[in-house]
């Protein structure tokens, strides 16, 4: 018998959902006898199916969002904001495609034109994450699908409800079976997809250290397309603004929504050493204040479990090891139920420590640096391998400039949070956060490629310069 991938509910242990293992070589052999029929498909046929798609995730909605909450252990206000995302991406990536890969015609010499139109890859493996197993992968889905290419989804093997869920709403839609296919499996089968010799690209939502690793396994294939969407160490930075309160409301929002586990989360706050006693009095006041629960809970949780035991237990080593470094614990990292993976929200003042860990500490765990003048804040804010988000709040709009011209990141936001990237946009970063292929609004460009034709009606040549003169026999 195959083997078998067991789901398991995050707030309760409970198993949710099995599936047996699928198999690379069988998936990426489906999708490449069938994607060239549905890339021969008039634009506004697949565009159309994909409208279909919308209404089908519209009337699955409560059981979609239900699904993603228990098998993530978001909660559930979260889980339906996250199914709205999966509605409104197609009429957004619809706009996309034609802003960004649409038809043109352009002037040329001699009565000719110029035309320049787009051509799908092909088959594109599309390797999606925990935190958000229907939006994120599904930002991929949606343009890679209207450009006409056939996509195999490889779901995280924590999350493979959740992915087995969005293909079946898209073949409900109409999309051939053969164009969305999932594989389900571990880490296995997603090396096995990435690395097989039928893809014509991947696009990748997932950590640095795996996404380093596939850069260095696509720079040997430069006719695949590698689409990286990797993670953060984002800072933001408080300085001159009066009302603490609110800027401790937009810290929390940033580190602390999904249990941290966001690319764009907060990692590091970096404050005016004049803010710093007032600024961590209203933080803990707000953190306090925060209910951890399970996804159905009523009241409703501010957030939830982490996805597992070994992400809980890595981030208690990870604060810990802060601890030993040198680090003040402000809110000590709790783990209120030993055998689940609850956490409450972990403050520590890392300004004393030297060697900072440069990493992506994924789940509720926010670094303090104190700083004593805004060039000292620019400086801790820029110190990091990553790229992807970046926050100030203040109310001086020339610290803004400063912060805007000088900050290394795909997404710089004012009296924002450091989270909740709009689907209209692009998101991406630089450093260890992307390769330079922003999704979001800009998938288009990434599940497309460009063709220009030079056209005329009928032939038509001549030779002006380098003949010899004719002569006749």
């Amino acid at each position: 018998m195959p083997a078998e991938l067991i789901s398991h509910e995050p707030a309760t242990g409970a198993e949710l959902w099995r599936g047996a293992v699928g198999d690379a070589d069988t998936e990426v052999a489906i999708a490449r006898a069938s994607w060239a029929e549905w890339a021969a498909k008039p634009v506004t046929f697949r565009i159309e199916t994909l409208r279909r798609y919308a209404n089908v995730v519209r009337k699955h909605a409560e059981a979609f969002a239900d699904l993603i909450a228990r098998e993530t252990g978001k909660p559930l206000w979260e889980a339906k904001t996250e199914v709205e995302s999966v509605v409104a991406k197609v009429d957004i990536s619809v706009s996309a495609y034609s802003e960004r890969t649409g038809q043109r015609r352009m002037e040329s010499p001699m009565g000719s034109r110029m035309a320049l139109r787009h051509k799908p890859h092909g088959v594109l493996a599309v390797l999606g994450p925990y935190n958000f197993p229907a939006h994120l992968p599904n930002g991929h889905i949606v343009p890679a699908l209207i450009a006409g290419n056939a996509v195999v989804f490889k779901p995280s093997e924590k999350t493979p409800a959740s992915g087995a869920f969005l293909i079946d709403c898209l073949r409900e839609a109409g999309v051939p079976e053969g164009c969305a296919r999932v594989l389900i499996g571990g880490p296995a089968e997603g090396k096995a997809l990435a690395s097989h010799a039928d893809i014509d690209g991947l696009l990748f939502t997932g950590s640095a250290r795996t996404g380093i690793a596939l850069n260095r396994q696509f720079a040997e294939s430069p006719e695949k397309i590698l689409a990286l969407e990797m993670g953060g160490n984002n800072p933001i930075i408080v300085w001159d603004t009066p009302d603490l309160y609110a800027a401790a409301i937009i810290v929390v929002q940033s580190a602390f929504t999904s249990a941290g586990q966001r690319c764009t989360a907060a990692r590091r706050l970096i404050v005016d050493d004049a803010l710093y006693e007032p600024l961590m009095g209203e933080l803990g006041k707000i953190v306090d204040r925060l209910i951890v629960g399970a996804p159905h809970d009523n009241p409703a949780p501010f957030m939830g479990p982490v996805i597992d035991n070994e992400a809980a237990d890595m981030l208690g080593e990870s604060f810990l090891d802060l601890v030993l470094r040198g680090a003040k614990p402000i809110r000590h990292l709790q783990r209120p139920q030993p055998d689940l993976p609850f956490l409450t929200p972990g403050i520590l003042d890392v300004t004393a420590l030297d060697d900072r860990p440069d990493l992506e500490l994924f789940g509720p765990i926010l670094q303090v640096i104190r700083a004593d003048n805004f060039d000292a804040a620019m400086i801790e804010a820029n110190n990091t391998r990553y790229g992807l988000s970046a926050s100030l709040i203040t109310q001086t709009p020339d610290l803004y400039n400063r912060f805007w011209a000088n900050a290394r990141a795909g997404i710089v936001n004012w009296n924002k949070p450091t989270n909740g990237a709009s689907s209209g946009a692009p998101f991406g970063g630089i450093g260890w956060s992307g390769n330079h292929r922003p999704s979001a609004y800009y998938a288009a460009d990434y599940c497309a490629y460009p063709v220009v034709s030079n056209e005329a009606d009928a032939a038509r040549a001549s030779i002006g310069i380098g003949l010899r003169e004719y002569e006749p026999e």
